[in-house]
């Protein structure tokens, strides 16, 4: 007759395996144990007990520890990861048992721009927050893709074209896009009326989506023109870009959600107003994953909502018939 294994004791059965990995990455992520306790609102022994039972568990060593120094191990950076995937998708597993009534929990880490993040999402973020308390946000601000897996990365705000397969994109909207300088950059002359015409004035580059030349096109007929360009100053910031024009350093092309106050003070003029670059999309990114855990699911809720119903303003600037073209 064949033996059956007897059942797992308690503490090795799966909701604690869950626990036990959950204060693992706490400690990992707040540094400490002792700083982990204080987080998780429990004692330090505690916390340690609970270390040592994963180790026990898995047959590894996940930390060194010295008076003055926490270090993972290799096996640790390795466990670190997958506890941190095996934890959403037992999240999102409970979730979709139990339906969307659950509240969201826990940390959710979010990469994005650095002038959507410091400008134009932080209302719609505020507001999320507020919703759901039993919710903490990292608020990772860079313009590069991130690595999702490796940076424990929730999801991503992207501005531009979404090439990675392994991704779900949800497009929010899309960023009109227009030409602008500080009226001292003419010097007098009269405003260009062609897009050809820009060539000859000085520029601004932002690396990110132009960098020697750009393509322009007409609103009204369609005509394309390509602007040549040596950028008297090249950057990766949009800030950094619109501050430049503001100080009369050249013609740049920018966002016109980021330009309007300036535009509507006098500080710059949008030149040639017939001529725009196109649009960029701006998406919400996420691993592809069956199940999303509450806090994943609830934050994309909320952006497609801010956006859908004009919370987050686009500012869209468009030229007006009758204008020169």
């Amino acid at each position: 007759m064949q033996a059956f294994a007897p059942l797992p004791a308690p503490a090795a059965a799966s909701s604690d395996r869950i626990e036990l990995m959950k204060t693992f990455v706490q400690i990992v992520e707040a540094g400490s144990l002792s700083a982990a306790a204080a987080q998780m609102r429990t004692t330090q022994p505690t916390v340690s007990r609970r270390l040592q039972a994963l180790e026990r568990l898995l047959g590894v060593r996940l930390l060194r520890r010295s008076t003055h120094a926490m270090k993972l191990t290799e096996d640790g950076e390795r466990c670190v990861e997958r506890a941190r995937e095996l934890i959403e998708s037992w999240q999102a597993f409970e979730s979709d048992l139990r339906g969307d009534d659950d509240e969201p929990e826990g940390m959710l880490r979010v990469v994005a721009p650095h002038a959507f993040g410091q400008q134009l999402l932080v209302g719609p973020l505020a507001d999320y927050l507020r919703k759901h308390p039993r919710v903490s946000v990292e608020w990772l601000l860079h313009d590069r893709r991130p690595d999702f897996i490796a940076e424990g990365v929730d999801c991503a705000i992207q501005v531009g074209e979404v090439s990675d397969l392994g991704v779900v994109a949800i497009k929010l909207t899309e960023v009109p896009r227009i030409v602008v300088a500080a009226p001292s950059v003419l010097q007098g002359a009269p405003a260009p009326t062609h897009a050809r015409e820009l060539a000859a004035l000085p520029w601004l580059a932002l690396r990110t989506f132009y960098r020697t030349e750009i393509l322009l096109s007409h609103v009204g007929t369609g005509e394309a023109c390509r602007v040549a360009m040596r950028p008297r100053l090249s950057t990766d910031s949009l800030y950094a870009l619109r501050s430049a024009a503001v100080m009369g350093l050249g013609v740049c092309v920018g966002s016109t959600w980021l330009l309007a106050e300036d535009l509507a003070e006098g500080r710059l003029v949008q030149l040639v107003p017939q001529w725009q670059a196109a649009t960029l999309p701006v998406h919400l990114v996420y691993p592809q994953s069956r199940l999303q855990p509450p806090k994943l699911k609830r934050f994309i809720e909320a952006m497609r909502f801010q956006w859908n119903h004009g919370a987050v303003p686009d500012n869209r600037i468009a030229a007006r018939p009758g204008e020169p073209s």
